[in-house]
């Protein structure tokens, strides 16, 4: 797995574990590491396989529930949660 030179491997590994989640949108994931879209994408084309990479992709174009502004979520949300 190649690691990104901003975060550690752990983080890495939440942030890849984050961008599968159907209803985790891209911009928790900017709120919590700082990353806007294009970052997420860059660091799942670096660190999955290529299949993995354009499967992902796949998945997550035009899905609502990755775009926060798009989606009627209401999910729980946790007062420790980021």
């Amino acid at each position: 797995m190649v690691v990104d030179l901003d975060f550690k491997k752990e983080e890495i590994d939440r942030i890849i574990e984050m961008a599968w989640e159907d209803r985790t949108p891209f911009e928790a994931l900017e709120y919590q590491f700082g990353l806007k879209e294009n970052g997420v994408r860059r660091i799942m084309r670096t660190n999955l396989k290529r299949a993995s990479f354009e499967r992902w992709r796949k998945r997550v174009s035009g899905r609502k529930t990755k775009h926060k502004q798009t989606s009627k979520s209401t999910r729980f949300k946790s007062k420790e949660q980021k």
